[in-house]
């Protein structure tokens, strides 16, 4: 599959996707290669072709994201990206997963969050990057702090879980702040 940007950190690499890379996979792949080029499970699977099928992009927001790849094992083990892209306002909300609980809680994320932050920040001139968890999401919290990340406050009832709306931090990090932070470092 074509233009696909790759990144690599010492433990991962990180192969973008795009809506377009995402149309290409189910217009000339299988069920079973998608599966597993991409690692997902039967719900991962067809959130994604919900994404084919029903678009995951306007004239003025999208969606980039990596896949994230085991250096050991070339095995997808999650993703880290952004979703509501406004490319016009440099702005994206950032999102992150790692599919197996065996990979959680091993640096993986700030591993591959420090590399896409830089890839936003640089490459997409992202001039802002937004997240929003949950309030009990301590591992996320903590990852978000690491990256210097600052509380804005609570977005009220904006997210639904098993039917029921529930309400989110809202943390944003300016390309400024990320910029006085590595100088830091």
């Amino acid at each position: 599959m074509s233009n696909q940007v790759t990144l690599s950190t010492s433990r991962l690499l990180l192969k973008s996707i795009t809506p377009a890379f995402i149309h290409e996979a189910f217009n000339t792949k299988s069920k079973e290669e998608i599966i597993n080029y991409f690692g997902f499970n039967e719900i991962g699977y067809e959130h994604h072709k919900l994404m084919h099928e029903k678009g995951m992009e306007t004239h003025s927001v999208s969606l980039f994201f990596f896949l994230l790849i085991d250096k050991e094992t070339n095995k997808p083990i999650g993703e880290c990206g952004f979703h509501t892209w406004t490319a016009k306002h440099n702005r994206a909300e950032i999102f992150y997963n790692i599919h197996n609980n065996a990979n959680k809680q091993q640096g993986y994320m700030t591993e591959a969050l420090t590399a896409i932050l830089e890839y936003g920040f640089t490459a997409l001139k992202l001039h802002r990057v937004e997240a929003l968890i949950a309030a009990e999401n301590e591992a996320s919290l903590r990852l978000l702090l690491r990256q210097g990340f600052i509380k804005e406050g609570i977005m009220r009832e904006d997210y639904v879980v098993d039917g029921k709306n529930e309400d989110s931090e809202c943390y944003s990090l300016l390309k400024w702040e990320w910029e006085r932070i590595k100088k830091e470092i």
